[in-house]
Order: structure tokens, then C-alpha cells, then sequence
């Protein structure tokens, strides 16, 4: 048996399949991880979704901030001129894949393996604990009858730092945004930043990546995680980034971590966007 953890999809199917094939994967024995963003920008969202949901219990995603948007175009609160996104709304099995993609969590944590995964990264305040309470708030709400209501006050910055007596939708949005969006804090007040973007070495001393906020609650965990493409495929004590851009032009990746010691195996990708239209 082996398990796999696998940087984010964004729709790009054939690059799946092939590392899939790549990797010798078997569902009756391996399984997967995704780090969520398994849909937009690439051209074939609508297999992926089929695909991953069609693997069952070997298979295991998080939910990333464009799965989010896709549930709130779906629901009405955003609009979209993606075809790729209009392909699953106009789908007969539309209603079936959503549902299933709502209950997915937010954080995954396995005891045996000692790994945790998320899809963007975790707010500087947070230990493993208060980690998987706020994913559990947030998951209820997704999974439950409050959902429409959620994402419709999902959108937002602030609030842009952890406080113990946040509640509500503010409570709920910090929750989602530090889950989904986060890549930089701000250095000294550990607030998140969520506007910046591009790779750590751009920024000015201001700021500094999530996971080097010093006090980092959560820096005995073994953190897996996607959503910073230009991050590459960072490794460090206790952090494995697995964005690698496939939908840009960069790389698909799955990391081994069924083995003493993690092995990364990627695959080149051809590309459905072009970074530049989106600056």
C-alpha cells in the first residue's frame, strides 16, 4: 500500500491521469491525498470532480479557495465566465458532485502516518488542536443547512487576525481565509496578508511566509500543503508545499509519505493558463 499526497489539479485531468500512471497507482491498495483546488482554470474540472469522488475511501481531499468559489457560483453568489466551471453547473450529476464536494474537509490529520494536510496553511495562533476545532466549526457549516448562508459572507480580509472570541460569520470567514488563501502574515503582528503573492524573496521585511511567524503555534506539526505555486515544492522540517503550477506550465506532484523518508515524483505540464492574464 502507498499513499500519495498531490499538489493542486485545477481541473487539468489528463496531467492527473498520466502522474497517476507514472506513479503505478492502484485504488484497491494506494491511496490519495489532494490539497485541494481540484477544480478552475484547467479545461477539465468536471472529470476531476467525477474521478476523485468516483474513488471512494481512496482518496482524500481538502477543500482549496477555488473549490470554495465553486460552490458560490453554484449557489448564486458569484458569478463566472469559465466554461470549465459552466460544464459542471450545466452537468446532469451537478447536484450529486457539489454535495460531495461541501462535506470534504478543510483539514485532514492521520495519527499513524504523523501527517497533516491543508490546503493553503494554518493562522500563526493555531496548534494542532485549535486547528482541527475551527476546521470542525467550519465543516458543519459547510456540510449543513447553514451553508448558503456562509457563503454568502465567505468574501472578505478581515478579520485579519485570531482572537479566542471571534464569532459568527467573522469568526467563520478567518477560519475559511487562513484554511484556503493564506500565504504571507504580516511579521510582527502576525496578522495575515492576504493580498500578497509571488515567491517569499519579493516581499519586503514586512512580511514573511505563514509557517516563518515566529511562535508559530503549529511548528511541531507535519504540515502538507498546496494553494503557492511559485513556493514550489518547498521542504522543510515539518512542511511539504505540493503546488507546483501544473495549470501554468509548471508541474504535477505527488509526495510519498507512506515511506521513512518522503519522495517527491512530478510530471511536466503542458499548461491551460498563462500566469501573466492573471496579474
Amino acid at each position: 500500500m502507498a499513499v500519495y499526497a498531490i499538489g493542486d489539479v485545477q481541473g487539468c485531468f489528463d496531467e492527473l491521469t498520466a502522474l497517476l500512471d507514472n506513479i503505478q497507482f492502484n485504488p484497491d491498495q494506494d491511496t490519495l491525498w489532494f490539497a485541494g483546488d481540484l477544480v478552475n482554470r484547467g479545461n477539465k474540472s468536471l472529470d476531476v470532480l467525477r474521478y476523485v469522488k468516483s474513488l471512494g475511501d481512496s482518496a482524500i481531499t481538502v477543500l482549496g479557495n477555488h473549490d470554495l468559489h465553486l460552490l458560490a457560483v453554484y449557489a448564486g453568489v458569484k458569478k463566472t465566465n469559465s466554461d470549465d466551471i459552466k460544464a459542471i453547473l450545466n452537468a446532469d450529476d451537478c447536484e450529486e458532485l457539489l454535495d460531495w464536494l461541501r462535506s470534504r474537509p478543510v483539514f485532514h490529520h492521520d495519527d499513524e502516518l504523523g501527517y497533516s494536510m491543508v490546503h493553503a496553511g494554518l493562522a500563526p495562533q493555531w496548534d494542532h488542536d485549535l486547528a482541527q476545532q475551527c476546521a470542525r466549526e467550519l465543516e458543519a457549516v459547510l456540510s449543513g443547512d447553514q451553508c448558503f448562508d456562509f457563503l454568502q459572507n465567505m468574501y472578505g480580509d478581515k478579520p485579519r487576525k485570531w482572537k479566542d472570541d471571534l464569532e459568527g460569520w467573522d469568526r467563520l470567514r478567518f477560519i475559511c481565509n487562513s484554511f484556503t488563501r493564506i500565504r504571507f502574515c504580516e511579521k510582527k503582528s502576525g496578522k495575515l496578508a492576504l493580498d500578497e503573492k509571488g515567491p517569499p524573496e519579493m516581499k519586503n521585511s514586512d512580511f514573511a511566509p505563514w509557517f516563518a511567524v515566529k511562535d508559530r503555534q503549529s511548528q511541531d506539526m507535519n504540515l502538507l500543503f498546496g494553494h503557492w505555486s511559485t513556493l514550489g515544492t518547498y521542504h522543510s522540517a515539518g512542511l511539504h508545499c505540493l503546488d507546483t503550477g501544473c495549470v501554468w506550465g509548471g508541474k504535477l506532484t505527488a509526495l510519498r509519505i507512506d515511506t521513512p523518508r518522503p519522495t517527491y515524483l512530478a510530471i511536466n505540464c503542458q499548461g491551460a493558463q498563462n500566469p501573466a492574464d492573471y496579474l
